[in-house]
């Protein structure tokens, strides 16, 4: 008998399912972007239920890779269905085989790998289904976790941009990473669905 839940991933690893994100979500969603050391490089200082209600709606019958939007995909643990964590995806709305990802990780899970299996496993998927040719990613000049997890799944630093953002009552630097499809296959195993 089939999973209907892995029948409605995007894509699976050995320990993950990658899919979309589902009413159920908001809860723990909320709960791991309102965390401090989550929000510390993101937009947002806060996070609340309402606004992960919001999100998860919004994305309802959505598909990802429509230029011009934003898509979040959901991580969730096969072994237990706990969701922890999300990617993001901004397809060009002139140049549709480039975009842009991001990536976060509820603190309670990271440490155990989640992270690297998933966003290999996601730079897969987008060079193969989605087609596309070139994935940037940018993050604050000071998460040297982020950029560690970049360079360990094939990403280039291109840009340093030097207080390029002004960002939570301060100017702040970023650093520009991106990927071609040419630059070769990633060596997480996965199961393509």
């Amino acid at each position: 008998m089939s999973d209907p839940q892995a029948a409605s991933a995007f894509f699976e690893t050995e320990r993950l399912v990658v899919r979309p994100f589902r009413p159920a979500d908001a809860a723990p969603f909320a709960a791991y972007r309102a965390d401090p050391d989550v929000a510390r490089y993101q937009s947002w200082s806060d996070y609340t239920i309402a606004e992960a209600r919001a999100l998860v709606a919004s994305l309802e019958g959505e598909q990802p890779g429509t230029p011009g939007d934003w898509f979040q995909l959901a991580i969730e643990v096969r072994a237990t269905g706990t969701l922890v964590g999300d990617l993001a995806l901004h397809v060009d709305a002139d140049e549709p085989r480039q975009a842009e990802i991001g990536f976060t990780l509820d603190p309670g899970h990271q440490g155990w790998g989640y992270a690297t299996e998933a966003l290999t496993a996601y730079l897969d998927w987008l060079f193969g289904s989605l087609q596309l040719h070139r994935v940037i990613a940018i993050t604050d000049a000071l998460n040297l976790s982020a950029q560690a997890l970049l360079t360990r799944v094939g990403f280039r630093q291109e840009a340093h941009f030097v207080d390029n953002i002004f960002f939570k009552g301060a100017w702040g630097s970023e650093h520009l990473y991106a990927r071609l499809d040419s630059e070769g296959a990633n060596s997480c195993p996965h199961v393509p669905t």
